[in-house]
C-alpha cells in the first residue's frame, strides 16, 4: 500500500511526465549516493563505491594550513586553477573550465555569485570528486563533478580557535575561524565561522605592439600598472540535527557570506613607436561589496526493509554593488574621459527535492526522485559617461533573468557478484531561461553506467568503467543581449554581448580506471578519459557598426581525451624502518581538438595540457614536529582561440612548505610559506588579419606570502 512518501515521489513525476517540460533547459540538481556495504568500519568511498569518487576529509583539507580552498585543490588529481599563480581563479578537472566542471555546494549547484576563494577551509567537512556523472547529481558536468559538503557531523562537544597572520609584499593579512559543536538530547548543533582581511598590492607591466602582414613593426607601447586592494570577508555555517523519533529526523545547514573588495588603481602607457592611444594614463577605483546566504532544511524518514525517504528545501539570496570610477588622460595628461559604473546584480532562489532509496532482491538498491529550482536575477547598471568637449552620456541597462530547472533521477546498484557491481541510471534535466524577453529551453537525457570489477585473487586490484552522457548549459550572462562597452574598443579589449540562440553543449563520456591499493592506506592508479562534444560553445570576435564585440557562439564539435596518474603512499609500507614519511604525486596530460578550427594548438579554451603534483610530510619521532611540502606544475604555451584570435600562457610553478609544531594536545602552531618560488606570469593575447597583428602582453610578479597560525582546542 503506498505511504505518504511513496505519493510525495510520485505525484510530481507523473504530473511532470505529462508534459509541462515539452521543451526545456538543463541544469543541475543534489544528493548523495545510498551504499549498501556489509562492514561499516572498513569502508572507503573511493574503493568500495561503484560510483567512483575521490573523499578528501576534513583532516587532509587542513593539513597544509591554507587559507583558501582554491590552494586546497590545486594539489588533487587532475585539477589546476587558472589566472595568476597563488591568486586563485578558474577550478578546473582535465584541464577544462569555464562551466564545465561542475562545482556544487552540499549536493546543490552553487548559488550565483558564489566565490570559492571566500570559502574559509576549516568550514568544510570533506570534498568529493567525481570524475563521471551519476544519476543524482546534475549531469552538467562534462569534464566532472566537485561536491563541496560543509562541516555537518557532530560527533562530541569541542571548541575550536584558529589564527592567522600573513604578509604578501609587505602588506598584512589575516584570518580567524572558531568552531563550537554540542549535543543536547536529541538535538545537536555544529556553528562553524570565519574572518579573513587582507591588504594586497598588485603590480603588473605589459606592451602592445602593431606590425603590418609582412611582420614590419608599426607601433609599440609599453605599460605599467599598480593597484592596491584590501578584502574583508566573513562566512558562518550553522547546522542543527534534531532527532524525532526512532525513524524520522530533521537537519537545517545555513550558509552565510557578507565580504567587500576595493581600492584604487593607476595605469600609464608610453607609446615609442607609432602614434599613441587616445588615453595614455588611467587613475581607477573599484568598490565591490557582496552578500550571499543559502539554507536548507531536509527531512529523512527510515522505513522498513532498509528503505529511505529524503525531501529537502532550500532559499537562497545574494547581492552585490560593484561602483567603478575611471579617469582617463590623454597624452598631454588632460582629462580626456571620465567613467562612473554602478551594477547592482541581485539574485533569488528556491530549491526542492525529493529522494526514495530502497534495496531490492537482495543485490540491487534502487533510487529514483526528482529535484526542481527557480531562481531570478535583477541588475540596474548605471553608466555615466563624460568626455572632454562633449555633452555627458547615460546609459542606463536594466534587465530581469528568471531560470527554472527540473530533473527527473532513477537509478540502480547491482551487486552482479562479490567481485563485481554495476551502476545504471538516467536523469532527465530541463531548463527554461527567460531574460528581457527573450526566452531559451532545452532538454537532455543523460544514460549513466558505472561498472567496478575486483581482479579475481587480488584484493588489491580492480578496474573502473564509466559511460556517461553530459552537457554544458550556457551561464545566464552568456544568453543576455546587452553589451557592456570596452574603454577603449580592439580586437584584443572588445565589448561584450551575449547570445539568446546559444544552444548547450552536449557530451558523450568514456572513463576506464585501474587502481592498486596498498597497506596503510596508500594508491596506485591509473585512469584514462575521452569526451565527444557537439555544439562547442567559444567567444569569437565581431566587427559590428565599426566596433569589436566579443560574443558566444555555437561551432560544431570538439574531442577532448587525456590520462591521469596518482601514487600515496607511507614511506614505512616499502621500507619498515624508514622514518614517518607520506609521499604523493599526480600526474595528468590532457589533449583537446576543435573540429571546426584548423591548428594547431586547435584546443578548448584555457584548457590546461599538462599538469603534475609532488608533495611529502614528515613526522619527526622525537620531536612534536610535522614537516611538509608540496610542488604544483601546471604548463600553459599557445592556443588558438578563433581563425584570427591566439593567446600564450607562461607555465605556472608552486611551491608551498609548513612546519607543524604541537605545544600541547590542545595547541599547535604552524608556519608556512606559500607560493616561495613567486614566478612572475605572462599572458599575450594575438590578433591577426588581412591588415597585419596586434598583440597585447601583460606580465604579473607575485610574492610569497608568510604565514603564521596559531590553532587551539578550548
Amino acid at each position: 500500500m503506498p505511504t505518504v512518501p511513496h505519493i510525495l515521489l510520485l505525484a510530481p513525476l507523473l504530473s511532470i511526465a505529462a508534459g509541462a517540460f515539452a521543451h526545456a533547459a538543463p541544469e543541475e540538481g543534489p544528493l548523495q549516493v545510498v551504499q549498501v556495504k556489509a562492514s561499516a568500519t572498513a569502508y572507503d568511498p573511493r574503493r568500495d563505491d561503484t560510483a567512483a569518487k575521490i573523499v578528501v576529509t576534513h583532516d587532509e583539507i587542513v593539513k597544509q594550513g591554507d587559507t583558501s580552498i582554491g590552494d586546497v585543490l590545486k594539489r588533487l588529481p587532475g585539477i589546476t586553477i587558472g589566472g595568476v599563480p597563488g591568486r586563485g581563479g578558474d577550478i578546473k578537472m582535465r584541464g577544462m573550465g569555464s562551466g564545465y566542471t561542475q562545482i556544487l555546494l552540499n549536493g546543490d549547484p552553487a548559488p550565483p555569485g558564489f566565490s570559492l576563494d571566500g570559502l574559509a577551509p576549516d568550514l568544510i567537512e570533506r570534498i568529493e570528486i567525481m570524475r563521471a556523472a551519476s544519476a543524482e547529481y546534475s549531469t552538467q558536468a562534462i569534464a566532472g563533478t566537485i561536491n563541496i559538503v560543509l562541516r555537518r557531523a557532530v560527533v562530541a562537544a569541542q571548541r575550536e580557535l584558529k589564527t592567522t597572520l600573513q604578509s604578501e609584499h609587505g602588506r598584512p593579512g589575516g584570518n580567524a575561524n572558531f568552531s563550537v559543536s554540542d549535543k543536547a538530547g536529541n538535538l545537536s548543533y555544529a556553528v562553524v565561522s570565519g574572518l579573513a582581511w587582507s591588504t594586497q598590492d598588485r603590480p603588473a607591466t605589459g606592451f602592445t605592439t602593431f606590425s603590418d602582414p609582412a611582420g614590419a613593426p608599426l607601433g609599440r607601447r609599453d605599460q605599467a600598472s599598480f593597484m592596491r586592494g584590501t578584502y574583508q570577508g566573513v562566512n558562518l555555517a550553522p547546522r542543527v540535527n534534531l532527532t524525532l523519533g526512532p525513524d524520522d529526523s530533521l537537519a537545517w545547514q545555513s550558509f552565510l557570506a557578507a565580504n567587500e573588495y576595493g581600492g584604487p588603481a593607476t595605469e600609464r602607457s608610453i607609446t615609442t613607436l607609432g602614434a599613441p592611444p587616445a588615453f595614455s594614463s588611467a587613475v581607477t577605483s573599484l568598490a565591490q561589496r557582496t552578500v550571499l546566504a543559502r539554507s536548507d532544511l531536509t527531512w529523512t524518514h527510515k522505513m522498513a526493509d532498509g528503505a529511505r525517504f529524503d525531501a529537502k528545501a532550500g532559499v537562497s539570496t545574494g547581492t552585490r554593488r560593484v561602483e567603478r570610477e575611471a579617469f582617463e588622460y590623454d597624452r598631454a595628461a588632460t582629462l580626456a574621459l571620465e567613467r562612473r559604473t554602478t551594477s547592482r546584480p541581485r539574485d533569488q532562489g528556491v530549491s526542492a527535492s525529493v529522494k526514495y532509496a530502497t534495496p531490492v532482491f537482495g543485490k540491487h538498491a534502487l533510487t529514483a526522485g526528482w529535484d526542481g529550482a527557480w531562481s531570478a536575477r535583477t541588475e540596474h547598471r548605471i553608466e555615466r559617461d563624460i568626455a572632454a568637449g562633449d555633452p555627458p552620456a547615460n546609459l542606463n541597462l536594466a534587465f530581469d533573468a528568471s531560470v527554472v530547472r527540473l530533473a527527473l533521477f532513477a537509478q540502480d546498484e547491482w551487486t552482479i557478484s562479490k567481485q563485481w557491481s554495476a551502476y545504471l541510471g538516467l536523469r532527465w534535466e530541463g531548463v527554461r531561461t527567460r531574460s528581457s524577453g527573450v526566452e531559451n529551453t532545452s532538454a537532455v537525457w543523460s544514460p549513466l553506467l558505472q561498472t567496478l570489477y575486483k581482479l579475481p585473487g587480488s584484493k588489491q586490484d580492480q578496474v573502473r568503467l564509466a559511460l556517461s552522457r553530459t552537457y554544458k548549459a550556457p551561464f545566464t550572462n552568456e544568453l543576455l543581449p546587452r553589451r557592456l562597452r570596452a574603454i577603449e574598443n580592439s580586437a584584443t579589449t572588445p565589448d561584450e554581448q551575449g547570445n539568446p540562440r546559444l544552444r548547450p553543449e552536449l557530451a558523450w563520456g568514456l572513463d576506464l580506471a585501474f587502481e592498486h591499493y596498498l597497506q596503510g592506506g596508500g594508491l596506485l592508479s591509473a585512469s584514462a578519459y575521452l569526451r565527444r562534444i557537439e555544439d562547442n560553445a567559444r567567444n569569437n570576435i565581431f566587427l559590428i557598426d565599426g566596433l569589436w564585440v566579443s560574443m558566444p557562439i555555437n561551432t560544431g564539435k570538439a574531442q577532448a581525451h587525456g590520462i591521469e596518474l596518482e601514487a600515496k603512499f607511507a614511506l614505512k609500507s616499502v621500507f619498515k624502518a624508514a622514518p614517518a614519511i607520506d609521499l604523493r604525486a599526480n600526474l595528468a596530460r590532457n589533449w583537446s581538438r576543435l573540429d571546426t578550427l584548423p591548428g594547431p594548438n586547435n584546443r578548448l579554451v584555457s584548457q590546461t595540457p599538462v599538469s603534475a603534483n609532488l608533495g611529502v610530510d614528515y613526522k619527526m619521532d622525537r620531536l612534536p614536529l610535522t614537516l611538509g611540502a608540496s610542488y604544483s606544475y601546471q604548463n600553459g604555451g599557445p592556443v588558438r582561440f578563433s581563425l584570427n584570435e591566439f593567446d600564450y600562457s607562461t607555465p605556472k610553478r608552486l611551491l608551498d612548505l609548513y612546519a607543524l609544531a604541537r605545544i600541547s594536545p590542545k595547541v599547535q602552531l604552524r608556519l608556512s610559506v606559500a607560493n616561495a618560488l613567486h614566478q612572475s606570469y605572462m599572458t599575450a593575447l594575438t590578433w591577426v588579419d588581412a591588415d597585419g597583428a596586434r598583440a597585447d602582453a601583460t606580465i604579473t610578479p607575485t610574492a610569497p606570502v608568510l604565514r603564521a597560525a596559531l590553532e587551539l582546542k578550548l
